[in-house]
């Protein structure tokens, strides 16, 4: 076997193959004596066909079966004799195919690059920190009541931030238009939830007060008729409602799950629930910084195969994850906006690997049993998640991986120069 390589553009190498033709001959031959023997032909008894009647018959297409098998067989042993890693499946052109000889063939494909990361000192990278304090907990505990909040009707004007219950009927052009009118409709002012000008102007209205306004559709609005128009909208006030918030008593506590009922044993589990997600949020970011610092010291050629590939994959994830969560996957993304996150993550997924291997890194079992048991804590049943993860092969390498990673982000910190940036825990969770 004979092997010519050829530089192509970018990554793309070219790899001619020259397979004697005994080689190919002695596979033909080979297979047409099997086909021989079982090959059922009329005016013949079973296993009695000639060789010559078989070869005139099936000569061709096992010959192009064997030439396929030894393509098969061949490149990777050609590729690794030249020492090239394929990033893909090649494209092959065959040539010089004859009946007498052997045949030649040219597999045009991208490599993986190689890879050597920089020096880490040189990274400087600004972590966030920031503490859970007791006014965070505080606003969660305010935030909580929020949820809970119930509506009483008063006989006073609207303020901001109350429900009015309202009639209306709107007009584009002196026209009602469709879809712009509705009765005993519940409206929190301040909300939002109407275009401009139209909650405003009913802060200040009582029960049984009629309003016009005036207001203006964005040129951005979903219906394309009412894009940029002028509309006027007839309003009834029929009722305002204030909210009322729970009071922070037993029975608010324990519909949170907390037994004995105590607002210190609701502000622990608050607590605990903080800063176990302050403690993610935070890992995450620094993450992010690192791996953002690494790219722009290691500047790296990605092959187009192996985004493409990436950015196939993240098109599924995401239409899974929207079926799971109830809104269809019909949607038939085009799979060149996931390709810039494919780049990034199969670009660092090359730096992070050649950091493992040259550190020789391992998965930490005990990092690698933490990390399932952190994951697992929000469940009703931690220990039979940790159980399921950690018995399950494909699960666990998962894991292991994931591990291997922030074992490989730990190592760059350590070498890296750490700046911390002081954060408040509204500010990291955004």
């Amino acid at each position: 076997m004979q092997v010519n390589v050829e530089a192509g553009e970018g990554l793309e190498k070219r790899l001619k193959v020259d397979l004697p033709a005994e080689r190919l001959q002695q596979e033909v031959d080979k297979r047409l004596q099997q086909l021989a023997r079982t090959v059922r032909m009329d005016g013949f008894r079973p296993g009695k066909v000639p060789l010559r009647v078989v070869r005139q018959r099936f000569g061709a297409r096992v010959r192009d079966e064997v030439a396929g098998d030894l393509i098969q067989a061949t490149f990777l042993e050609a590729a690794s004799q030249e020492k090239l890693r394929p990033a893909g499946e090649p494209r092959i052109e065959i040539h010089d195919q004859g009946a007498e000889g052997g045949f030649a063939y040219t597999a045009t494909f991208e490599v993986v690059p190689e890879v050597s990361v920089a020096d880490p000192s040189a990274l400087v990278v600004s972590r966030p920190v920031a503490e859970v304090g007791d006014a965070d907990v505080h606003a969660m505990i305010e935030k909580l009541r929020g949820q809970r909040v119930t509506w009483t009707t008063v006989e006073r004007p609207a303020q901001d931030g109350d429900t009015v219950k309202i009639d209306f009927t709107g007009y584009v052009d002196g026209e009602a238009f469709e879809g712009g009118s509705a009765e005993d409709v519940p409206l929190q002012l301040g909300s939002g939830a109407m275009i401009e000008g139209f909650e405003s102007g009913l802060v200040g209205a009582s029960a049984g007060e009629e309003r016009k306004l005036e207001v203006k559709f964005p040129e951005d609005y979903r219906a394309e008729r009412l894009k940029g128009k002028d509309a006027t909208f007839d309003v009834t006030v029929r009722e305002v409602q204030e909210s009322v918030l729970p009071e922070v008593n037993e029975d608010f506590v324990k519909a949170f799950g907390v037994e004995d009922g105590t607002l210190e044993s609701l502000q622990a589990e608050i607590r605990a629930n903080m800063e176990r997600e302050l403690r993610q949020k935070l890992r995450s970011l620094t993450k992010e910084r690192v791996l953002d610092a690494l790219l722009e010291h290691n500047p790296l050629d990605v092959p187009s195969v192996m985004i493409r590939d990436e950015a196939e994959r993240l098109k599924k994830q995401t239409q899974q994850e929207l079926a799971q969560s109830g809104q269809g996957n019909a949607i038939d993304f085009p799979v060149s906006m996931f390709e810039p996150r494919a780049k990034r993550r199969v670009a660092l997924g090359l730096l992070i690997g050649d950091i493992i291997r040259g550190q020789q890194m391992k998965p930490d079992e005990d990092r690698v049993r933490s990390t399932v048991e952190e994951f697992a804590a929000s469940y009703e049943n931690p220990e039979e998640v940790v159980n399921y993860y950690l018995a399950d092969k494909e699960q666990r390498m998962a894991i292991e991986n994931l591990v291997l990673e922030e074992q490989a982000i730990d190592w760059l910190l350590e070498q890296a120069r750490v700046e911390d940036e002081a954060k408040s825990f509204d500010e990291v969770m955004g």
